[in-house]
C-alpha cells in the first residue's frame, strides 16, 4: 500500500522571490485558489512580518481558501510569529512555519550566536509559536550544510517544544541525493522523538538537484515535499512541483508514494502562473514545456503511431494538456466557452465576467477564422484580471516602412481618468509606440527585455509580447496579446507601468 506524501507549495513566497515573479494581492489569492483546485495540502501565502502588503494577502488568502491548509512564514522572533499568526488565524488549520539557520556558517557570520544560543531561540520561538496553533513547523535554514549531530539536537528540540513538522531545507542547493538521503535517514533514526513529527524537505536548484536531492528524501523517509510551480524561486529556482509529482506518479512501481494531486490541473496551474508573472513556460521544461509531447523524428513518429508508449511515459491529458483542441469560432455557444473556461480552470468567474469574456470571443472570431484554449486564456486574462489602471489605451495608429519617413506613432490613452493624444517618433515602429506613450505620461522607464511569442500557430494567431521595465530601481513585467503586434506591445508596456504604479503605492509598506 502507498504512503501518503504531503504537498507544500511555496510559490505565492519562495517562488514570488524569483526575479520578475511579483505578483499582486489579487493575482495571488486567484492564484492561491487554483492551488485549491490543484490538491496541494498546505500553500505557504507569503512572510506577514516582511511588510504591510504581504500581510494583507497573506491574510486574504487565509480567508478566501478553505480545502487546504494556509502557512504564514516567519522568523525565530517572537513578533515575527505574532504577525503570522494575526495573518493566518482566519485560515482552516493555520500553520506556524519559523525558521533558524543551524549551519556552521550561518550561526557565525549571520546570526553572530553560539549553538547554545540557537537550541534555546528554537524552543523558545516552538513553544512561542504553540500558543497559538498545535500546527507548527520548524525549519533549520541551511541543513544540508549543518554539523549532522547538531542538527539532531536542534531537531529534537524542536520537537520536544511542540513542532509537528520538520523541515530540513537544502538551502544553497548544495548537497547531493546520496548524501541529501543519507542525512534524512540519520536524523530518523538518531532524534528520539522523530516518529511524533512529520519530516519536510525544502530543496533548491543551484546545482539542479533540487528535484533528484526531494525524490531521495522521499525515498528515505521524509514525507512533505516543498516546492514550487514550475520550480521558481530565488537564484536558480525551487524544485519543481510537476516534476515531483509526476515522478511519484509515473515511478509508483518504485517510489510506492502517492499525492493528493489531481494531476489534470498541473498544466492549467503552470500556465496560470506564467501568464500572470508575464514569463513564458520554456519549451524545453519537463512535463509542461511546449516539446514535452512533441514528436518530430520520423523513427519517434512511428513508434508514436504503433504504440504511444513507445516514445511517451505519460499522456498529455494526465496532466492537464488536452489530446485535441475544442476549437471555438463565431458560431460557438456559449455552453461551448463556458465549458472551456471550467477546462482552463478559471472556476470562479461569475455570469457577468462569462458574459464579458463572451463577447470578447465573438469580437476575436470576427478577426481570425479559430480560436483555440490559449487564445481564451489570454481573452480571460485581458478582460477580467488586468490590474485596475491608472493608464489605458484608447487608440493607437502607427506608420512604418516608409524610408524616407520616420516610424510615426499616434496614441490616444486615458491617463488617470483624463484622456490624452499625442504622435511621437522612434527608430521603429514600437520605439515609436513606447516613446510616445512614456511622453504622454511623462514618465521615462528603460526598457529591460522585450520578448514576443505566437499564442497559437497560423498567420491570424494572436501575439503575445511580454515587456520588462525599470524605474529608479524598481522593475515590473506586463504582458498584452492581440493579433496586431505593435497593439499587444503597447498593451504590454502600459500594463507594465500599471503594475509599476501599484508597486509605487505599495511602497509606504514597512520592510523589515
Amino acid at each position: 500500500m502507498s504512503q501518503r506524501i504531503f504537498i507544500f507549495d511555496t510559490t505565492l513566497r519562495d517562488g514570488e522571490q524569483s526575479p520578475g515573479a511579483t505578483m499582486n494581492q489579487s493575482e495571488k489569492v486567484r492564484l492561491a485558489r487554483q492551488l485549491e483546485s490543484l490538491g496541494v495540502d498546505i500553500i505557504e501565502a507569503g512572510f506577514p512580518a516582511s511588510s504591510q502588503g504581504d500581510f494583507e494577502a497573506v491574510q486574504a488568502i487565509a480567508a478566501e481558501v478553505r480545502g487546504c491548509q494556509v502557512a504564514g512564514l516567519c522568523r525565530a522572533l517572537d513578533k515575527d510569529i505574532d504577525r503570522a499568526w494575526d495573518a493566518i488565524k482566519g485560515g482552516a488549520n493555520p500553520r506556524i512555519h519559523t525558521f533558524l539557520a543551524t549551519s556552521p556558517l550561518h550561526m557565525t557570520y549571520k546570526l553572530r550566536k553560539e549553538p547554545a544560543q540557537v537550541i534555546e531561540m528554537i524552543d523558545h520561538a516552538v513553544r512561542h509559536a504553540r500558543k497559538y496553533t498545535t500546527n507548527v513547523e520548524f525549519s533549520a535554514e541551511d541543513g544540508s550544510r549543518s554539523e549532522w549531530e547538531f542538527l539532531a539536537r536542534c531537531v529534537d528540540t524542536a520537537i520536544k517544544a511542540g513542532a509537528t513538522t520538520i523541515n530540513i531545507p537544502d538551502t544553497v542547493g548544495y548537497t547531493q541525493p546520496d548524501e541529501f538521503s543519507a542525512l534524512i535517514r540519520y536524523l530518523l533514526e538518531k532524534v528520539p522523538d522523530s516518529d511524533k513529527a512529520v519530516f519536510s524537505v525544502h530543496c533548491h536548484n543551484d546545482l539542479g538537484l533540487a528535484v533528484a536531492n526531494t525524490l531521495a528524501a522521499l525515498r528515505a523517509g521524509a514525507r512533505q515535499a516543498e516546492v514550487t510551480l514550475s520550480g521558481i524561486g530565488e537564484r536558480a529556482g525551487n524544485a519543481s512541483m510537476e516534476q515531483v509529482v509526476m515522478n511519484l506518479a509515473t515511478r509508483a512501481d518504485l517510489y510506492k508514494l502517492e499525492t493528493g494531486i489531481k494531476t489534470e490541473q498541473i498544466y492549467p496551474s503552470c500556465r496560470l502562473l506564467s501568464r500572470i508573472i508575464g514569463q513564458p513556460i520554456p519549451p524545453y521544461k519537463p512535463i509542461i514545456g511546449g516539446n514535452a509531447f512533441a514528436h518530430e523524428s520520423g523513427i519517434h513518429q512511428d513508434g508514436m503511431l504503433k504504440n504511444r508508449q513507445t516514445y511517451e511515459i505519460m499522456t498529455p491529458e494526465s496532466i492537464g494538456r488536452s489530446g485535441t483542441d475544442m476549437v471555438l469560432g463565431k458560431h460557438s455557444g456559449r455552453a461551448a466557452l463556458v465549458a472551456k473556461i471550467k477546462e482552463l480552470g478559471f472556476n470562479g468567474l461569475n455570469e457577468e465576467q462569462v458574459n464579458l469574456v463572451f463577447e470578447a470571443v465573438k469580437r476575436l472570431a470576427d478577426k481570425k477564422k479559430k480560436i483555440f484554449a490559449e487564445d481564451v486564456e489570454a481573452l480571460i486574462l485581458e478582460e477580467i484580471y488586468r490590474i485596475p489602471d491608472h493608464y489605458g489605451l484608447l487608440k493607437l495608429t502607427v506608420l512604418s516602412g516608409d524610408t524616407n519617413i520616420a516610424p510615426t506613432a499616434a496614441v490616444k490613452m486615458i491617463v488617470d481618468g483624463e484622456e490624452k493624444q499625442l504622435s511621437g517618433f522612434g527608430v521603429g515602429p514600437v520605439d515609436a509606440v513606447f516613446n510616445t506613450i512614456a511622453t504622454i505620461i511623462g514618465r521615462k522607464p528603460g526598457l529591460l527585455e522585450y520578448a514576443v511569442s505566437s499564442i497559437t500557430g497560423g498567420t491570424d494567431a494572436q501575439g503575445e509580447v511580454t515587456v520588462k521595465i525599470e524605474e529608479n530601481g524598481m522593475a515590473s513585467v506586463g504582458r498584452g496579446a492581440d493579433g496586431d503586434i505593435i497593439v499587444a506591445s503597447a498593451k504590454a508596456y502600459i500594463n507594465a507601468l500599471n503594475r509599476l504604479a501599484k508597486k509605487k503605492e505599495e511602497r509606504t509598506c514597512v520592510t523589515l
